[in-house]
């Protein structure tokens, strides 16, 4: 996939759902200005997904965030994450963002960790405050291609490996991924025979 000249791949003003403290819809915000510094007033409470891609061996797919992304540049995450828009079906939003992402077809989406929330500050204080259902997905395709605005680099990881290397080095990889890992996700990575 060439994404040469096309800029971040949500270019167009993404909207999210901002969300009261019972988790309910109480509007939307333009995704630009929705990621504040905590001195700033930090970010509001807003709908957001996190997705786990396996292949056929059953290894994880990890991406390292692009060096230019607002938040939590630079460190070690999931495949993907993103924001459903207004009215957007979760599932979805997931397929859209595999694609715009990483140009990832996926086969299979299952829930994971359907409660899971965090809030959390990078060390330039830019805080992600989100809602973040945990899906898995199963891909065919051997070799994702990142947009760079999103990701520049990846790996597919044996989950063992990977929960070794959070343990050791957690500030190396991204705190969703850390809380969901201390969560019992990578007890849910299908085997093999698929999800």
């Amino acid at each position: 996939m060439n994404y040469q000249g096309l800029g971040q791949p949500d270019a167009k003003a993404e909207q999210v759902v901002l969300l009261d403290p019972d988790r309910q819809p109480q509007g939307t915000a333009d995704k630009a200005t929705v990621h504040r510094k905590t001195r700033d007033g930090g970010t509001p409470l807003h709908m957001a997904f996190s997705c786990h891609v396996v292949d056929a061996q059953g290894r994880l797919l990890m991406t390292r965030r692009a060096l230019g992304k607002a938040a939590f540049p630079g460190v070690w995450t999931n495949a993907f994450c993103g924001h459903p828009g207004p009215g957007e079906e979760l599932e979805t939003a997931i397929r859209r963002r595999a694609h715009q992402e990483l140009g990832l077809h996926l086969a299979e989406v299952a829930t994971a960790l359907p409660d899971f929330a965090y809030r959390a500050s990078d060390a330039a204080g830019v805080e992600e405050n989100e809602v973040c259902p945990v899906f898995i997905a199963r891909t065919h395709q051997a070799e994702p291609t990142p947009h760079p605005a999103e990701a520049d680099d990846w790996a597919w990881v044996d989950p063992d490996d990977l929960h070794t290397a959070v343990t050791a080095t957690p500030f190396a990889f991204s705190p969703w991924v850390t809380l969901q890992i201390k969560a019992g996700l990578l007890r849910q990575i299908p085997t093999q025979s698929g999800i």
